[in-house]
């Protein structure tokens, strides 16, 4: 049964709704716990870089209007000072609101004008006021959006990239020590023609390049802020100026290019521009999903699978089987992608609930995407740094599979024609002979030739056989 704490532990905090019972230390006001007390629904709170985005946008406010002659100088400062340690990653302990808020996270907006506030007013040794001061020119509707924007475009160029850059690097390694090695490809979890390692890491690396640069051109319209435009995308209450000053101040502060949107309507309305990033970020986690299924499969066995390739042993695999070792960076990949798809159809439906001139899921839309970009991040180190750059070739069964591989007869389809070759085909597997023992009896061509022919690692050049 919970407690319910003793008078002595609250203090009472009065908003426009009347008087509201507060945690005696906590920095937050009324409207934060009424929004603790009013959403229950999971044990999800704002992400921290949600939370210090917000920060981000609370400074670069003040600073704005206090270069503008809206706001003084002192009390700006003070604001500014005390967002600097939300974005340090201080405090953020003091943003205990539920996911599952308001659709327009008004609540986490003005739980981050409490907190700051009362950080400011400490400072000062006065009152300075949440919203009259640190939510000036302000709206929930405008930062929230803004929020979002800036917080996916911090983990993407902080986390996410880094992270896919390292894989590729990785990738382009492994393709360097193994590349030359040729082994049997596959269609249809079928036997067919050769490939080199080269050409099949080369492949993953490729996805994920086109992969990174989905998210990087989607990106180009995140940072297009909403800020500005306050209620419903009018900017009433906002400076004119205010827009483009507070982009230029949030570059600064975060190293990073912003501008303001060319139309505020779209950015309070719609979530468009994260609808897709989402789906650039659901690109990679499809890449990321084929790379480990491909690595499960090729490393199955160890003696009745592929074999291929041996996967750096982590931890036990069984309860009751001694011995046994699993794939289990690939697998915890592959259900990590799994979520990351099924965080993009969350935010599709959300992005669609723009009504009238405010989308009204903006908060699942903001943990889903994070989240989305922090799985991937994650998935992708471990990726390279557990499974890719630390797998050995089992060449011994790569050799006994392509030699016995009937497909290696599609090379004589231009000597011998189709039919003759689906026969020998057929023949080799039905005996278990290598198809070049077989060509040998059923045509005229000498061994030699046939070595020539047959040669996997020439069959993975292209072009017709010589």
């Amino acid at each position: 049964m919970t407690q319910t704490p003793s008078q002595t532990e609250y203090r009472v905090e009065q908003d426009s709704m009347g008087e509201v019972k507060v945690p005696a230390d906590a920095l937050y006001q009324a409207q934060t716990q009424r929004a603790v007390d009013n959403f229950h629904f999971s044990n999800h709170t704002m992400p921290s870089t949600f939370i210090q985005s917000l920060a981000y946008i609370k400074q670069s406010a003040a600073l704005t209007n206090a270069q503008l002659g809206l706001m003084e100088g002192d009390i700006a400062n003070a604001v500014a000072d005390a967002a600097q340690h939300i974005i340090d990653g201080q405090y953020h302990d003091q943003f205990p609101i539920d996911v599952f808020q308001t659709g327009s996270g008004t609540s986490s907006n003005m739980n981050a004008n409490e907190v700051i506030a009362t950080l400011a007013s400490k400072t000062l040794g006065g009152d300075v006021n949440p919203n009259d001061h640190v939510n000036m020119g302000q709206s929930s509707n405008d930062v929230i959006p803004t929020a979002i924007q800036l917080s996916c475009t911090l983990s993407v160029e902080n986390q996410l990239m880094p992270a896919l850059n390292h894989l590729i690097s990785v990738l382009k390694s492994k393709r360097n020590e193994i590349g030359h090695l040729t082994k049997t490809g596959r269609t249809h979890l079928m036997d067919a023609m050769p490939v080199t390692f080269d050409q099949e890491l080369g492949g993953w690396q490729y996805q994920l390049e086109q992969a990174k640069v989905g998210i990087e051109q989607s990106l180009v319209n995140v940072k297009a802020l909403a800020q500005g435009g306050t209620a419903v995308g009018t900017g009433i209450n906002a400076d004119p100026r205010f827009a483009s000053a507070f982009a230029d101040n949030l570059s600064q502060a975060t190293r990073l290019h912003f501008t303001s949107s060319e139309n505020f309507f779209y950015n309070l309305s719609s979530q468009d521009a994260i609808v897709a990033l989402s789906g650039q970020l659901k690109t990679a986690a499809v890449s990321m999903m084929k790379i480990s299924n491909d690595l499960r499969w090729m490393n199955s066995g160890p003696l009745a699978g592929l074999g291929e390739i041996e996967l750096q042993g982590l931890q036990p695999g069984s309860s009751i089987m001694p011995g046994k070792v699993n794939p289990v960076i690939p697998e915890a990949v592959a259900m990590s992608a799994a979520q990351v798809i099924g965080n993009d159809s969350t935010i599709t439906i959300a992005g669609q609930s723009g009504n009238f001139q405010l989308n009204v899921m903006l908060p699942v839309i903001a943990h889903n995407v994070l989240e989305s970009i922090q799985l991937l991040a994650n998935g992708a180190l471990a990726l390279a740094d557990k499974a890719i750059s630390s797998f050995t070739v089992r060449e011994d069964n790569l050799q006994v599979a392509l030699a016995k591989n009937p497909i290696l007869v599609t090379a004589l389809n231009p000597v011998i024609g189709y039919l003759k070759a689906a026969e020998i085909a057929k023949k080799a597997y039905k005996n278990g002979q290598a198809i070049i023992d077989v060509a040998e009896q059923e045509t005229e061509l000498d061994r030699a030739t046939l070595e020539r022919l047959l040669d996997p690692s020439k069959l993975t050049q292209g072009g017709v056989a010589e």
